[in-house]
């Protein structure tokens, strides 16, 4: 029995695919999930999400957000989400760039725009790391 794992960004499902185990970062640290765990919400943090199919291994890249496993549905509600294998680091580079350029002048933001640059950065350096690690 596996797993539906589904990763939802706001652009729409990025993610649905059968899996036999699931490892993610959360507020309270690293969790794994199996077929059969208990229904389980929390919140995610940004990171590497580690998924394990019959085809293989697979990681992505996920910011902030939510997950909520009930019965044999995972799903993630996340900010962001990249297969690692599509992470394309000059676009990310030049996304981190702009987005701590702009935090330069953070004193005449608001704080909803200070929160989205920072959270920009903060996802860009996880996909750099996935990225250059793989």
């Amino acid at each position: 029995m596996a797993l539906l794992l589904e990763i939802i960004t706001p652009e729409g499902v990025s993610l649905s695919v059968p899996a036999d185990s699931v490892t993610f970062p959360t507020a309270s640290g690293q969790l794994t999930i199996l077929p059969g765990h208990q229904p389980i919400l929390g919140q995610t943090q940004t990171g590497e999400l580690v998924y394990r199919a019959q085809s293989g291994e697979r990681v992505y890249a996920i910011d902030a957000g939510f997950f909520m496993l009930r019965g044999d549905k995972l799903s993630f509600l996340v900010e962001g989400a990249a297969d690692a294998a599509n992470i394309d680091l000059d676009i990310v580079k030049n996304a981190q760039e702009r987005a701590q350029t702009a935090l330069k002048n953070a004193q005449k933001m608001d704080p909803a725009e200070v929160e989205e640059f920072e959270r920009i950065v903060r996802f860009a350096i996880a996909q750099r790391l996935i990225k250059q690690r793989k």
